[in-house]
Formats: structure tokens, sequence, C-alpha cells
């Protein structure tokens, strides 16, 4: 009796916690106003890019996304500044394996994988933001391959 009333409290206990920490919403209203989001392959992987026309920069922080089962931070573009960019590592790269390790030096780590807040299509990302210091969640849809 006692085991199993222990037993019942512990499972209440985690289920709370549980609850608490699944507690996220996607927000059905835009951060910003985005034109057509696309992406690009590179020799490194996939490269994101998110178009920006309107963003109130003060109160909105564009922090990071979710594509394609990984996750990257979103920064802004050097040579468009209404773009931000999410860089991902996919495939093998040529590294440098070598019995000094100093010669290792330049090697980058894989990406892992991360999974999603949310359930997405292949055709869609999760924008991570900050706004007025909480952490929020976007679904961008629609998302097309370019070639460059």
């Amino acid at each position: 009796m006692k085991k199993s009333l222990l037993m019942i409290t512990g499972i209440l206990v985690l289920s709370i916690f549980a609850s608490c920490g699944s507690n996220k919403d996607l927000q059905e209203r835009a951060p910003a106003q985005f034109a057509d989001v696309y992406y690009t392959y590179t020799s490194e992987g996939i490269q994101l890019n998110i178009p920006v026309s309107v963003i109130q920069e003060e109160r909105v922080d564009l922090q990071a996304v979710y594509f394609h089962g990984m996750k990257s931070p979103l920064v802004k573009s050097e040579e468009n500044s209404n773009i931000y960019i999410a860089n991902f590592r996919v495939g093998a790269q040529d590294m440098v394996m070598d019995v000094d390790p100093k010669k290792e030096y330049g090697n980058k780590m894989p990406q892992m994988p991360e999974e999603s807040p949310f359930k997405i299509d292949q055709d869609e990302a999760i924008l991570v933001f900050g706004q007025n210091e909480k952490t929020k969640f976007y679904k961008l849809t629609g998302i097309v391959e370019k070639e460059e």
C-alpha cells in the first residue's frame, strides 16, 4: 500500500513537471513581415534565408530556427541587412585527420540533429524569437528551394 501510494505520488509529480516544460505555444501573429522564405544548398550544407520586410528590432529579436531536423542561430546577412540567415551543416565535409592534433584544429564539428518543439513538414520551419523578455515560436510555411 505504501509503495503504491509513493509510486502514484511520483507519477503525479513527474506529470506536473512534464506539462510545465511543454507549455510552448506557436504564435499566430508573425513577429515581423516576411517575404518568401527560401533555402539553397552550399558547399557546407543548407543555407536558410529569411527576408524581412518590416521588423521592430527594438521589440523583436530573431534568435534561431528549426529546419530539416536541425537548429541553427539566425544572423543578419552582411550583404543585405533585411535578410536573416541560418546555416545548417549536412553531409560529410573533408576533415583533416593527422597524428598531430594541431593539424586537425580547423575541422568543424558535425551539426547534431535537434528535434523541433513542434511537428513540421519539409517546407516548414519554426522561428525562435524573443519578445517582451520571453521566448516565442512562429511557424514559417511554404519554404522553397532556390538555386544560386
